[in-house]
């Protein structure tokens, strides 16, 4: 693990929030947007028998989230291995 300037610190560390508030903003969306908000709109639609609406605020936000984590940890990595800071 290379040690890194005050100036690349800070440009990794921006990059990190700017994925993580990516991220946050997509999981609101799914879970509040979707599941909450735009619930009788997307209740309109059947999936696998469930109105759409009914399903993301029961399942639908969960498994956005499982995937967002997946998506996390991969671009973290990339991240890491670009400004060198990967773990062994």
């Amino acid at each position: 693990m290379s040690q890194l300037s005050d100036e690349q610190a800070k440009a990794y560390w921006q990059r990190n929030l700017a994925l993580m508030v990516k991220l946050l903003v997509i999981w609101f969306v799914v879970s509040f947007g979707f599941g909450i908000i735009l619930v009788d709109v997307l209740n309109q639609i059947q999936l696998g028998g469930y109105k759409l609406g009914f399903w993301f605020a029961q399942q639908g936000s969960i498994y956005v989230f499982v995937g967002l984590i997946f998506y996390y940890t991969k671009k973290m990595g990339d991240l890491d291995r670009e400004f060198k800071v990967e773990e062994d």
